[in-house]
């Protein structure tokens, strides 16, 4: 279980529904008199529901499959689902050259970006054409890394973004706590961003592998927290989780750590 039996956080809310219940209670026992020989057998029934209320609150606190969150005055909405299907602007992750080669090597045909450029990119050349052509992504160019071989050699800042239809593709190896959200904010449009668990499954950073899914989620919802950035209600961010990686998120953790 992602929610152990005593978590104090579970605790502590598990008191506040004791002590308004029993507050209730001994209101109305001031208007009914319980006959003595029943005075046990009432008690051993309210311990027991009381049991039952603390085994549903922990039961749920493991199987939660959706929560939404305030951050920034924004609502930050996570749930399992295909980021495909979603509705918004949906965030798909590149390198920062950009590169659109799905060989295996540079882009695995497994990953989000190599399925999003198979399946929805028309064709490389047209997507090439329009990354290059794109004003603001001129404007974010780095440097033309002429050392680099294979793939790409001109390298845009991370959080670099370029519209494309329904997407927004993304330029990222690492979370950027201001580019990232400031593109976000700059092309969004009034629309809702949905965006994957970014850095997760074999897009891992090097030197972060062991960085487990629940950490992921943290940085990216901490990252947007601390760019001060708001999506306009009724636009809001959507994040959307793989079902392999729901099943080891602890969203309880993430609600008390971000309540709405």
């Amino acid at each position: 279980m992602k929610v152990s039996f005593f978590r104090k956080e579970l605790r502590a809310d598990y008191e506040k529904i004791l002590s308004i219940t029993s507050s209730i209670v001994s209101f109305l026992l001031l208007f009914y008199d319980i006959p003595s020989e029943l005075k046990i057998k009432y008690f051993l029934s309210f311990v027991g529901v009381m049991l039952i209320v603390y085994v549903l609150m922990w039961f749920h606190a493991n199987h939660i499959r959706h929560v939404e969150l305030s951050v920034n005055n924004s609502t930050i909405e996570i749930s399992a689902g295909d980021v495909f299907q979603s509705e918004g602007l949906k965030i798909i992750a590149f390198n920062e050259y950009f590169d659109t080669q799905v060989d295996e090597n540079i882009i695995s045909s497994q990953t989000l970006n190599g399925q999003f450029i198979k399946k929805y990119a028309h064709d490389v050349e047209s997507l090439d054409h329009l990354i290059q052509e794109n004003q603001h992504a001129q404007e974010c160019k780095i440097k033309v890394n002429q050392n680099r071989l294979v793939g790409k050699q001109i390298q845009y800042k991370l959080g670099t973004i370029v519209p494309m239809d329904d997407f927004f593709i993304l330029a990222f190896s690492k979370f950027d706590n201001q580019n990232m959200w400031n593109e976000c904010d700059i092309h969004y449009g009034g629309r809702s961003i949905v965006l994957p668990l970014l850095g997760s499954g074999i897009t891992r950073f090097h030197g972060y592998e062991n960085i487990t899914d629940q950490e992921l989620l943290e940085i990216i919802l901490w990252t947007f927290k601390v760019s001060r950035i708001r999506f306009q209600y009724p636009s809001k961010a959507k994040i959307v989780l793989a079902q392999n990686s729901l099943d080891k998120i602890d969203l309880y953790k993430i609600k008390k750590l971000f309540k709405k």
